[in-house]
């Protein structure tokens, strides 16, 4: 007597992707419920089962869905955004600016619905997901039907739900308590990187994943400035530090891996990691290519990931296998490397066991769940097909198929498309929404971009200084008369310190933009050795206000800007786009003064670049209009005090002064 399935599809190229590669032709599957009940030769299958719902495949490839093992889907929304650009300028400069502008509840679901379109007409039934608002996205991605890894994301800086890592955390905990379990959803923690967190974020995430065994979704190593920064800083790789934090004892999901050596493979191995390769991402990117190749020659589950849509910029996992192919033999000069079969496993079978649920889907076998796809192999760019040897079928599959080849795709048993239509989704309903948050955005960054302070506000840390700044130079030959002035009585000294001072200037083509300046200060020791060093941003405007000092005019009052410099000098030049730039360096003694009550900056600068020469500069800030001009009055007498009334005044910046040409 034969056995009760709920569907049966037969008459089909049917491509197991179990651990010895089994195929079947014609084949057939029984499905009963949410798992597969049976795989294999077409006249057993239909000799064992019987079912009311049976499907002729048509000779179609019947084969496990696809499985996206790194992305971020709410990005779908921010596609096209910026392109062409370095990481850091990417990410930081336009990504996470409009990030906190936008991102919300409603914004990842309706990113996440666009994803999960795409996700389904490219063959994918199960991804990988780092995001804000995971809780959103797991819910829009059940609601959808699609199966799903998703973690909450970490950071040690504010994000669009969380004002801090704490925060995140309690997000990340409340997720796994209330996904655990679910037949579509599996929870996970999503610390972003090892340059966006703390040890305290790793030791956390790292606790919690071991008490709920689930997984932790991590970039590591995507970009040799970032493996570099952190052997400076802490004198070894990133699988080394982040072992110390427990990171190797969770269920890993390392997404890139690009710059490893083979030490921190063969760690990732043992500790049973799984990495996800991002080969558009990577190459759009110019992070360079993972050698993937000798990750899985030395055991490593290695799956492929799309990355997020706003930098591949599509989440077509057709396209994906084969670029990762592809590159992979260019880069090892051997076109034997990462052959078809082995590329589709990645995708497939390999892939669910890099994100720790090999153990439900990724390959076609009895008492899996039912997630698979159909693929029409007739069309004219699949012709012919060669039976010469079996692994040709997956050489097609890869090399010769399209993503729109793909018919039929089905998750936990249920169809989620039919005949090239969507079942869960409105695909016009949703490019329409999508198009009218792009019209938003537009307008934001075209806000943004002609504004050098909106852009200093978007990338974070900005705050004004005071408005009113007294400020006066006088050159001198020789700065220790004025050294040994300072010692007088009725001059007291609060603090002092010595800099050498590295100045970038950054013109822009509107001077009423004001001119931003990157500084690098050097804390000089008493020995003349560097004890620390410290970068800024200062967007100093344009004077506004001006009042007297010996017949010169001096500034009184101008906008000031100050945010840390966390980028390098590259990012900043490409992410504002000077039309110029100018570099000042000087060594100045800086000394913070009382003078009848009164606070006072001392600089006792020696410009060496350009060769200005020596100066002795007094400087005051405040917000208050009057005692702005008191302290105009109380400079002329610390003039005097110091022997310098009798020189002419500099009152103009040391920039004004190189910019006239003043040698």
């Amino acid at each position: 007597m034969k056995k009760p399935a709920d569907q049966i599809l037969y008459n089909a190229i049917l491509l197991t992707m179990d651990d010895v590669y089994n195929i079947y032709e014609p084949g057939a599957l029984a499905i009963s419920g949410q798992n597969i009940s049976a795989v294999g030769n077409q006249k057993e299958v239909l000799e064992a089962y019987q079912s009311e719902s049976m499907l002729d495949c048509q000779g179609k490839v019947l084969m496990p869905g696809l499985v996206n093992a790194h992305t971020h889907v709410p990005m779908t929304l921010l596609r096209g955004l910026a392109d062409d650009l370095r990481l850091d300028v990417w990410l930081m400069g336009y990504i996470m600016p409009v990030e906190r502008e936008f991102v919300s509840p409603d914004f990842v679901r309706l990113g996440t619905k666009l994803a999960c379109a795409e996700f389904i007409r490219s063959g994918v039934t199960c991804f990988n997901d780092m995001y804000y608002f995971e809780d959103a996205i797991a819910e829009t991605t059940a609601e959808v039907g699609l199966r799903a890894v998703v973690g909450q994301t970490v950071m040690k800086y504010p994000a669009p739900d969380s004002s801090s890592y704490e925060v995140a955390l309690e997000l990340a905990e409340a997720l796994i308590q209330k996904w655990k379990g679910h037949p579509l959803i599996v929870p996970a923690i999503a610390p972003h990187s090892v340059y966006t967190t703390t040890p305290e974020i790793l030791t956390a995430v790292s606790e919690m994943a071991k008490k709920y065994d689930v997984p932790v979704h991590f970039h590591v190593a995507e970009v040799s400035s970032e493996v570099e920064a952190l052997r400076a800083e802490e004198g070894m790789p990133e699988v080394p530090y982040i072992r110390k934090f427990g990171m190797l004892d969770t269920k890993l999901i390392a997404a890139h891996c690009v710059h490893l050596d083979e030490g921190e493979i063969r760690s990732l191995q043992h500790a049973g990691a799984g990495i996800a390769h991002n080969p558009s991402s990577n190459l759009k990117l110019a992070s360079g290519f993972a050698p993937v190749q000798r990750m899985i020659e030395l055991g490593v589950n290695v799956g492929i990931g799309t990355d997020g849509p706003a930098s591949n910029n599509d989440l077509d996992m057709i396209d994906e296998i084969r670029l990762a192919s592809l590159v992979s033999k260019a880069v090892s000069e051997d076109p034997t490397a990462l052959p078809a079969k082995i590329s589709l496993a990645m995708a497939t079978s390999m892939g669910a066991r890099a994100l720790h649920i090999g153990e439900i889907t990724g390959s076609l076998e009895p008492g899996k769940r039912a997630d698979m796809i159909l693929m029409d192999i007739s069309p004219l760019h699949n012709q012919p097909r060669f039976r010469n040897n079996s692994d040709n079928i997956y050489a097609q599959i890869i090399y010769a198929s399209k993503s729109t080849d793909i018919t039929d795709v089905m998750v936990n048993g249920e169809w989620l498309m039919r005949d090239q239509t969507l079942l869960t989704l409105d695909e016009q309903a949703l490019i329409a929404e999508a198009q009218g948050i792009a019209t938003e955005i537009d307008l934001f960054l075209k806000d943004r971009e002609e504004s050098v302070l909106s852009k200093l506000v978007a990338i974070g840390g900005t705050m004004q200084e005071e408005s009113f700044e007294v400020q006066a130079k006088v050159r001198v030959d020789d700065l220790e008369p004025v050294l040994k002035a300072l010692n007088q009585p009725g001059i007291e000294i609060v603090r002092k310190r010595h800099y050498h001072e590295y100045d970038t200037y950054f013109r822009q083509a509107d001077p009423s933009q004001g001119r931003l300046r990157y500084r690098e200060d050097e804390f000089i020791g008493e020995n003349g050795e560097i004890t620390n060093v410290r970068s800024r941003l200062t967007l100093i405007g344009e004077t506004g206000e001006k009042s007297h000092l010996n017949g010169e005019e001096i500034m009184l009052s101008r906008s000031r800007y100050l945010a840390p410099a966390t980028q390098s000098l590259r990012f900043y030049r490409e992410y504002f786009k000077p039309v110029a730039i100018e570099e000042i360096v000087k060594d100045r003694r800086r000394f913070l003064i009382k003078f009848e009550g009164t606070e006072f900056f001392v600089n006792l600068d020696d410009v060496t670049k350009p060769n200005l020469g020596k100066f002795v500069e007094i400087k005051s800030r405040t917000w208050s209009r009057q005692d702005a001009q008191l302290k105009v009055k109380l400079m002329q007498k610390l003039l005097e005090t110091l022997g310098l009334a009798s020189q002419p005044l500099v009152t103009k910046d040391y920039i004004y002064l190189v910019e006239e040409g003043e040698e």
